[in-house]
């Protein structure tokens, strides 16, 4: 009889740290001494959204995949106790990196994960050694279109009415649509995604919080133009897989990754934000081919 051969496959451990009294939860799997790969997700979910691909990558790559402050199951204290910037979430990713002896890595940056590592590498240049762009924003452009308009509204008039006009995107109806709009496949994308995304957007007290992110997203546009110097200087080798029908990020933001970088990979697919819900099958081997490429 012939001996089956069975494959290891990769263990995911969920921790959390204490960062100076804040606790930040994040996934990590894969070797402690290969190359760190940092994934950073968006609104309105959480390290969940990397579920699948962390093990994909765990062969060869130390995996690191935190909630941001209010997401997940990360703290998530009450808006008058935590200011819920860019900054802050910055900061606190930044901490635990340096708790773990994180010095150098790579970077998939999607949705709010963007502005997020556009703040880490603007302190910190030279630590981000690779950079994937999936859906995630660094010029005007990007934002230039009809989803943005209520939001810029707030921006420039912080009333109440303005807030207020934004708590659509915070129910079920929005969070199932942005899993699903602009899908090739959309029978591959899984309800739990938005039922899990929408019971934690559900708790007291995080609609405010949301909000309070939104207002804040208006300071990412004034880094822009740092952040395209910091591209241009520093060349990290970059993917850019997008899904080419988003209606929040549209292909309009991805383009101009080519304008600014040398050594840039450019990939746009028919499909919509959650890209690596729809297209797995092909973005998954192409982030792991290229890091595998650029990392060694």
């Amino acid at each position: 009889m012939t001996k089956a051969v069975t494959a290891a496959y990769p263990v995911v451990e969920h921790k959390v740290e204490d960062l100076d009294g804040f606790e930040l939860f994040y996934r990590e799997a894969g070797p402690a001494d290969a190359p760190v790969v940092l994934l950073l997700h968006g609104f309105p979910t959480s390290s969940h959204m990397f579920r699948n691909l962390i093990p994909f990558l765990a062969d060869r790559f130390h995996v690191i995949a935190p909630d941001l402050p209010g997401f997940g199951q990360s703290a998530a204290p009450d808006h008058t106790e935590f200011s819920y910037t860019f900054d802050n979430a910055a900061e606190l990713v930044q901490k635990l990196l340096t708790r773990l002896g994180i010095t150098r890595y790579a970077v998939n940056v999607f949705d709010y994960g963007a502005p997020t590592a556009w703040r880490l590498a603007l302190a910190t240049p030279d630590a981000i050694t690779a950079l994937i762009v999936q859906n995630g924003n660094a010029y005007d452009e990007g934002i230039d279109n009809d989803f943005w308009k209520p939001i810029k509204r707030y921006w420039a008039d912080q009333t109440r009415d303005n807030r207020d006009a934004l708590r659509h995107l915070l129910t079920l109806g929005t969070t199932r649509f942005q899993y699903t709009d602009g899908m090739a496949h959309p029978e591959r994308i899984s309800p739990d995604n938005w039922i899990v995304d929408q019971a934690l957007l559900d708790r007291p007290g995080n609609d405010e919080i949301q909000l309070d992110y939104f207002l804040d997203y208006g300071t990412n546009p004034g880094l822009y133009p740092a952040v395209q110097e910091w591209l241009r200087t520093e060349r990290p080798p970059t993917l850019v897989v997008w899904g080419g029908n988003d209606v929040i990020f549209p292909a309009a933001g991805a383009h101009p990754y080519r304008r600014d970088l040398t050594d840039v990979e450019f990939h746009l697919f028919d499909s919509g934000h959650f890209l690596l819900e729809d297209k797995a099958s092909e973005v998954f081997p192409l982030i792991h081919d290229f890091l595998a490429r650029k990392l060694g």
